[in-house]
């Protein structure tokens, strides 16, 4: 692949997975451990081929409408969240439901709940059809409006802009969401902005490494599937920069002419991507003349969220 004797590979700090993605996969297997199988689960718990495949061998089946859950099931929510109908439609049907949205996407459904009981219309910031946004514009049956660019927030006709407010799906580029708000003050200055921006910590994170290690590489490669919001905007920061991204969801997807005439690789992976996949990846780098790897400084993160009650192991604490 490369004759030069020194290729290396530069490992970004922070990578791979995020407390709210530890907290989804631990309450399926814990549901798998309580009650055993099969556990429903509404969507990909994560986006991850390696994970969802993983938790289809320990007895998980993925489902998309509620048609498809058995009476009396036991039902788990994806940690992108859902809308309030879905909700409402498996409350309706009796499951026993363990909510895997991940707290920081609950907070913004609370915040448009809390707002639209104000009389706040809202422009969220998203992707349609990703699982997320549907979730966060069906807490409302009226008066959400998606944009995914600039050119969108022209468009966008809200019934009024004196009450107005802005949410934003958690795992978008941090750059290309500020261009959007700005486009969105600039027309409605009135406009209510997050206390916090609704981006989660995991993906600002993992993008500022990436922007850290690109200067420093010759290539950028993504440990991330297709269907991975934060990890496929990990691929766009570092070409953004000037760097070719490429994102793979296995060791297999690497192409060794990707890497010719490189001396350094950089390696990442998206928030919903486990770190075996990186250490496969890095196995099969070595393979194709990487020599050396050297972790790049940056803060670990310590966030923890806590486990849904009734899912805890022990009777005891089970029974509080």
């Amino acid at each position: 692949m490369n004759t030069n004797t020194s290729l290396e590979v530069l490992l970004a700090e922070p990578r791979g997975f995020c407390a709210g993605v530890d907290r989804a996969i631990e309450i399926v297997e814990r549901a798998l451990a309580k009650f055993g199988a099969p556990i429903y689960v509404r969507h990909e718990i994560v986006h991850n081929t390696y994970v969802v495949s993983d938790l289809k061998a320990k007895g998980a089946i993925f489902i998309e409408a509620l048609d498809d859950v058995p009476a009396g099931a036991t039902l788990v929510f994806s940690a992108h969240g859902v809308s309030r109908a879905v909700q409402q439609e498996a409350t309706a049907r009796g499951f026993l439901i363990f909510d895997a949205t991940c707290p920081l996407v609950t907070k913004v459904h609370v915040e448009v709940a809390k707002l639209a009981k104000e009389g706040y219309e809202f422009i969220m910031i998203g992707h349609k059809g990703h699982p997320e946004v549907e979730g966060t514009m069906g807490q409302l049956d009226s008066g959400i409006h998606l944009v995914e660019d600039v050119l969108d927030v022209a468009r966008v006709q809200p019934l009024q802009t004196d009450k107005l407010a802005v949410v934003t799906q958690t795992t978008l580029s941090v750059d290309d969401a500020a261009a959007i708000a700005a486009a969105i003050k600039a027309r409605f200055p009135n406009v209510r902005e997050p206390k916090q921006q609704d981006i989660c910590y995991a993906t600002q994170n993992r993008q500022d490494a990436v922007k850290l290690m690109s200067p420093q590489v010759d290539v950028v490669v993504v440990v991330g599937s297709p269907t991975s919001s934060n990890s496929n905007r990990l691929a766009e920061v570092a070409r953004k920069l000037g760097t070719p991204g490429y994102m793979v969801d296995s060791a297999d997807e690497l192409q060794p002419q990707w890497f010719e005439g490189c001396h350094r690789i950089g390696l990442t992976a998206g928030a919903s991507a486990p770190e075996i996949l990186v250490t496969q990846v890095i196995e099969r780098l070595k393979a194709l003349g990487a020599l050396s790897v050297q972790r790049l400084p940056g803060d670990p993160e310590s966030v923890k969220f806590p486990l849904p009650k009734g899912l805890r192991l022990d009777q005891n604490e089970a029974d509080q």
